[in-house]
């Protein structure tokens, strides 16, 4: 059966025999606990890394434990994304299994990036406390090592929006075609997509027009806040279940 043809559409599935809805509802507070604990990490962050090189080493040497925290938290963050992923999978993977499996190791791309990523922070958190760099370098030279890292992980980051972008497609494609959850929420996810993919491709093609990316941005926000709340809050359409469950029988080789 090809990948898109309508008879690939099956009954919802369930993580370890709970309901669909209740399934729906696990994504979906994975999902918000994904963006709060995000929310998070880029709070830290922000409190560390602003002003000019000079301003940002002096605030790394005096609360390198706040880095180390930001460092935890990206971490954190990246293993509910994939586990957000996973819950979403197996409630999607009977509308198309292979669709269902791509977004899953698209998200596990972008989570290897942004877990190796957070390496390049740990990293200017080592240039300031070994004494061996302190030694070699003057404190000019190690402020720009310092910003090196802080630019390769901004960079880390945006590299991984090529599969936070790309997986968000297909995800929000199976949404659209369930049956079992509003088909404006899959629209949405879609148009995400491109926004993300928009912000990325302005990050490196156009650096000094951060302003383009704006709208990008929002519409991210409300399409995935907006189809994790809907998750957690109303799950799937009971009354919708029944009709989609025989379609899966009808079609038991989907």
């Amino acid at each position: 059966m090809g990948v898109f043809e309508p008879g690939a559409i099956g009954p919802p599935s369930s993580l370890a025999g709970a309901s669909p809805r209740l399934t729906a509802r696990v994504a979906g507070g994975l999902y918000l606990a994904y963006v709060a604990v995000t929310t998070l990490a880029s709070y830290l962050r922000s409190t560390l890394l602003t002003g000019g090189a000079a301003s940002t080493t002096v605030n790394l040497q005096a609360h390198p434990e706040v880095l180390r925290l930001a460092v935890v938290t990206d971490l954190a963050s990246a293993l509910l994304f994939v586990l957000a992923a996973w819950a979403l999978y197996a409630l999607l993977r009977h509308v198309n299994d292979n669709l269902a499996l791509l977004f899953l190791l698209l998200n596990l791309g972008g989570v290897v990036v942004q877990a190796l990523n957070a390496l390049n922070l740990y990293a200017a958190l080592q240039v300031l406390n070994d004494p061996g760099y302190a030694s070699a370098f003057s404190g000019a030279q190690l402020q720009a090592l310092v910003t090196n890292d802080i630019n390769l992980y901004n960079s880390g980051f945006m590299i991984a929006q090529v599969f936070f972008g790309a997986w968000v497609f297909p995800l929000g494609y199976l949404v659209f075609k369930s049956g079992f959850l509003p088909r404006f929420l899959g629209a949405l996810l879609m148009v995400d997509a491109v926004a993300i993919l928009f912000w990325f491709s302005q990050y490196f093609l156009l650096p000094s027009d951060s302003v383009l990316s704006y709208p990008a941005l929002a519409v991210s926000f409300i399409a995935e806040v907006g189809f994790a709340l809907w998750l957690v809050v109303r799950s799937v359409h009971a009354r919708d279940l029944p009709s989609v469950e025989g379609r899966g029988a009808a079609h038991p080789g989907a």
